[in-house]
């Protein structure tokens, strides 16, 4: 298990733009499953619909690419891992998304399960199949694509 702790020292993100509370599992080169814990707190939600809030879905996006940028982390030699503030220096980005579909609302009080699988990866590009789910059933799902950057 990797808590927020960790999390916040292996990505470049902050709050409110920090999307992943805790990772699961972690099968470093194939699989890892995170959590973010959804409340009314959010900052998106009195803007993101008033009276009736819903995390926008492209958030939801960006907490699987998140989570994704963990475990190209996790999947780098021993090493490279030691040396946290070295790979900050090589951010891992987006480069596109494909297949995104949204199954039902992400409501305050939802805790999201994104769960990311590795479908290639070659030098420093990753693909990624990635899934969000509350309560087991399916909310979002999209496939990604990434690159780790050249260092700052």
């Amino acid at each position: 298990m990797i808590e927020v702790k960790e999390i916040m020292r292996i990505l470049p993100h902050a709050f409110p733009f920090l999307l992943v509370d805790r990772i699961l599992e972690v099968e470093p080169g194939k699989r890892i499953v995170g959590i973010k814990n959804v409340t009314y707190n959010e900052p998106f939600f009195p803007g993101h619909f008033p009276g009736q809030p819903i995390m926008p879905g492209v958030l939801v996006l960006e907490a699987m690419a998140q989570t994704a940028g963990i475990l190209v982390f996790k999947s780098m030699p021993e090493g490279i891992q030691e040396k946290v503030e070295e790979y900050r220096k090589r951010p891992v980005f987006f480069l596109g998304i494909d297949n995104a579909r949204f199954r039902k609302p992400v409501i305050p009080g939802d805790q999201l399960r994104l769960e990311i699988e590795v479908t290639r990866q070659r030098q420093f590009i990753w693909g990624f199949k990635g899934k969000a789910l509350v309560d087991g059933k399916l909310v979002a799902e999209a496939d990604l694509l990434a690159m780790m950057g050249e260092e700052k």
